[in-house]
């Protein structure tokens, strides 16, 4: 394993091996180490490691656990407009999205998550929920829709251990979606970061 201290670099590392690197990984995601789209990146390299070595360099600056204090939940409402989080931010534990007649966008490949499962409880009255999610995150999503949908476009190829986001639907009328991030999304997302950027500059001219 990357931490034995009997493992050399050059060693070949085993399936248990990569496995107890996702969990830290996971670990990691969960309090706030890594955003979402950091950790998917580095399960990525865990998974192709062929050595201790290889695990090592994913692994380096990950060996002391952030303490970061509790979060609050918090609560995202649309109401005949549009609500959008998106960038690094911090998720708490348990998050509200409401959408009456708007539409309400929850990005989580750049935030930092403060616990290992993440419950969003979404409700769309004649609007939509989208929460957008980045590979290799568990994704439990339940709920009742009435003249509506809840779905989750989202594959179920989970690694071990990894984080959970626990989706709550009530759709009347309206829509709740789980959307696996694709390029498209990030680089409209980038690109309207830039140019909050300029605007709060005020070079938007």
């Amino acid at each position: 394993m990357a931490d034995d201290p009997d493992a050399g670099p050059g060693l070949r590392a085993s399936d248990e091996d990569r496995e107890r690197a996702l969990q830290q990984l996971a670990a990691a995601a969960g309090d706030g180490r890594l955003t979402l789209e950091e950790y998917s990146g580095r399960a990525d390299l865990a998974l192709a490691a062929r050595t201790h070595g290889d695990l090592a360099r994913v692994l380096a600056d990950l060996q002391a656990p952030a303490r970061l204090p509790a979060e609050a939940s918090a609560e995202l409402t649309a109401i005949l407009g549009n609500q959008t989080r998106r960038g690094r931010w911090r998720v708490p534990g348990r998050l509200t999205a409401r959408s009456l007649l708007g539409d309400c966008h929850i990005e989580l490949q750049d935030a930092v998550l403060t616990s290992p499962v993440t419950r969003i409880e979404a409700s769309a009255t004649l609007g939509s929920v989208t929460i957008f999610v980045p590979d290799g995150v568990a994704v439990r999503l339940s709920g009742s829709a009435v003249l509506g949908t809840h779905s989750s476009e989202v594959d179920d190829d989970s690694l071990p251990g990894a984080p959970v986001i626990e989706v709550q639907a009530r759709a009347v009328l309206g829509s709740i979606t789980v959307k696996r991030v694709t390029l498209t999304a990030r680089l409209r997302s980038a690109f309207q970061d830039a140019l909050e950027r300029r605007l709060t500059r005020g070079d938007g001219q």
